[in-house]
């Protein structure tokens, strides 16, 4: 029965009548809204990332131990004519090798990379093609050198396509460690950047003589630091100087450091590093270098991440 009291839009007695406008017309049905899309985006992403997050965790031992062992052992293989042509150098094992132990810190950071950090870091990876044809068509800044074997495909068959693969990782590495070692000494911006920018030079410490030593690489004429020159070390403060503003600009320091800490094996990239290279200089009786990737190694443990159940896999 009619009450004769009129029905409020929306209640059920118009459950069955489309909404009427001011003019009597039926109004269309709302679209998705905007912000929706961007929840179910944000989910998505969200979805994915635990799902790479889980991935990690569950490898860590391979990826960050497992791997870089196995590379050292091939790549000195390689050097001392012990493996079949088909092996020796392969750049397709060496890419996916990289690519392998890299995927940690890939992992860790992409919820940290958004618009902010796009530009920066575009402009990091052109830089890293420029200096590098710069050096290699120039000699300018890191002095005259030539590539030994093969990297995988070159960029104009001159440098390295998967060259940012290489370096970038290295200074974001260096970043990262030198904002946890600093503890709340990094809020500060100069102790920060010059802290950075010292890593990434001990970085190449470690890795140039034993690229040298395996053939990577080479310098003419060679150098006194394991057949690398003191150019060359000139040549990476100033990459390292502007790679790590780069790096400065992209991210948002706190929610960094704050992801950082939080995320467990944000740092193994540089442990697999510290395995690899380290363990080819100590190889060649490289010893200073050999106690520049220790001093890494005393760095990573100051963290408190790390430890020797990590070692044994457990």
């Amino acid at each position: 029965m009619d009450s004769g009291e009129p029905t409020a839009p929306g209640s059920d007695g118009d459950a069955a009548s489309p909404m009427a406008d001011a003019s009597g017309r039926a109004a269309e049905p709302s679209s998705p809204r905007r912000g929706d899309a961007g929840a179910a985006d944000d989910s998505r992403r969200a979805t994915v990332q635990r799902r790479l997050e889980a991935l990690i965790r569950e490898n860590r031992f391979t990826i960050a131990v497992v791997f870089p062992v196995i590379g050292a052992v091939t790549l000195v293989a390689s050097a001392e004519g012990l493996l079949p042509p088909a092996l020796s150098y392969n750049p397709f094992l060496i890419l996916f090798g990289t690519l392998v132990m890299r995927s940690p810190l890939v992992v860790a950071l992409l919820p940290q990379i958004d618009r902010r950090a796009a530009l920066p870091l575009v402009v990091l990876i052109a830089y890293t093609y420029g200096i590098e044809l710069l050096g290699v068509r120039t000699d300018w800044p890191y002095g005259a050198f030539e590539y030994g074997i093969s990297l995988g495909p070159m960029l104009g068959g001159e440098v390295p396509l998967a060259l940012p693969l290489f370096f970038v990782p290295l200074v974001l590495n260096a970043y990262l460690l030198t904002l946890l070692a600093l503890g709340d000494r990094a809020a500060r911006l100069v102790p920060r950047l010059l802290g950075a920018i010292a890593a990434v030079v001990a970085v190449d410490l470690v890795l140039d003589p034993a690229a040298v030593a395996i053939g990577f690489w080479s310098y003419v004429p060679s150098g006194g630091y394991y057949g690398v020159p003191l150019s060359n070390y000139r040549g990476w403060l100033l990459s390292g100087t502007i790679a790590v503003v780069l790096v400065e600009a992209a991210f948002d320091r706190r929610a960094l450091v704050e992801r950082v800490r939080a995320c467990e094996f944000a740092l193994d990239d540089l442990v697999s590093f510290v395995l690899l290279w380290g363990a080819i200089n100590l190889l060649y009786t490289n010893w200073l270098a050999a106690g520049v990737a220790g001093a890494f190694c005393l760095g990573l443990l100051r963290t408190d991440r790390y430890d020797l159940g990590m070692l044994r896999g457990t």
